[in-house]
């Protein structure tokens, strides 16, 4: 009977250290192996780099269309491009001007 009482003395001082255990590891397994973990990592900055690109294309294209809308601006349009968007746009041409079909 005493070692009876022994064990289950023993298991329950152990069952705070082991839940504590446990406890420990499900963390340090989900600080690796979960969504943001250490081997989420790597597809990360590899999501970085596309987006880094993709942002790099986009820029260029804001400073494009930037350029163009300061072109077009109504205080002091180039004529050359109000010329061009109303040729083609509008299909205006000068009396003058011969049409050559690149079709």
């Amino acid at each position: 009977m005493a070692h009876k009482e022994k064990i289950g003395g023993l298991i329950k001082a152990a069952l705070g250290p082991g839940f504590a255990l446990l406890t420990l590891l499900a963390i340090a397994g989900y600080a690796v192996l979960g969504p943001t973990g250490v081997l989420a990592w790597g597809e990360y900055r590899t999501t970085l780099d596309e987006r880094g690109t993709q942002l790099a294309a986009l820029e260029a294209e804001r400073d494009a269309l930037k350029n163009r809308v300061e072109l077009l601006d109504p205080n002091g349009a180039d004529p050359d491009l109000v010329g061009e968007l109303l040729r083609k746009e509008g299909n205006f041409v000068h009396p003058d001007e011969i049409i050559v079909p690149l079709k």
